[in-house]
């Protein structure tokens, strides 16, 4: 009994205690290659999502839920449907915004951080950010996950995002979590599930 318990033990430790690895120069060349191959193929993606905001001075994270829904070359729909209703359409160049009945519209193309952080969102939907010159990227491997971390390299675009976190699943080669940190200690984590690739989408969803 001692012993199967003893095993427990360093088995719970181990999980616990599990940590990133970088992975060597081979295998982040296969990593973005899979990663590529995958993402060339992906015209249309749906999927559920959950996202934390994590507010330094809040005890608890803040919930929210709904459905991403991204079309090729760069139509994304942000749908959040619990606690609230609210929408964010990225598409020909503007953000349409729909809270609860009441739209507005962003124009991307008057802001080069508006720009950047579409093209990084679409990016990271995609999983197509590797060629990317306006960021350091480094790689990590944790029990059945490959990790990319994108620092900005430009100082302006700093002062909002920090660091962008993708995790992929590694048998799918697709993005599973994205997480962005802010320069304070706060961060946003959205988790993606319940993916459906290539299904039929059409362009009037991205509406608003």
């Amino acid at each position: 009994m001692k012993t199967k318990i003893a095993l427990l033990i360093l088995f719970i430790s181990g999980n616990l205690f599990a940590q990133e690895q970088k992975m060597t120069t081979a295998e982040i060349a296969s990593f973005k290659e899979d990663v590529n191959v995958v993402s060339k193929k992906i015209k249309t993606l749906s999927t559920d999502f959950v996202q934390y905001k994590h507010l330094d001075f809040l005890s608890k994270d803040i919930e929210t839920s709904g459905k991403m829904i991204f079309k090729e070359p760069n139509l994304l729909q942000w749908q959040y449907k619990k606690p609230y209703n609210y929408s964010i359409v990225f598409k020909n160049g503007k953000i349409l915004i729909n809270d609860e009945g009441k739209k507005s519209a962003v124009d991307i193309g008057n802001s080069k951080i508006f720009s950047r952080i579409n093209k990084l969102i679409i990016g990271s939907v995609s999983g197509n950010m590797f060629d990317d010159k306006e960021f350091t990227i480094s790689y990590f491997k944790l029990k059945g996950q490959n990790i990319a971390k994108f620092v900005p390299k430009d100082a302006t675009l700093k002062k909002y995002i920090k660091q962008i976190e993708l995790t992929f699943d590694k048998e799918e080669a697709t993005v599973e979590q994205v997480k962005l940190l802010e320069s304070s200690e706060d961060y946003t984590r959205i988790v993606l599930k319940n993916k459906v690739i290539n299904a039929k989408i059409d362009d009037s969803v991205f509406s608003n």
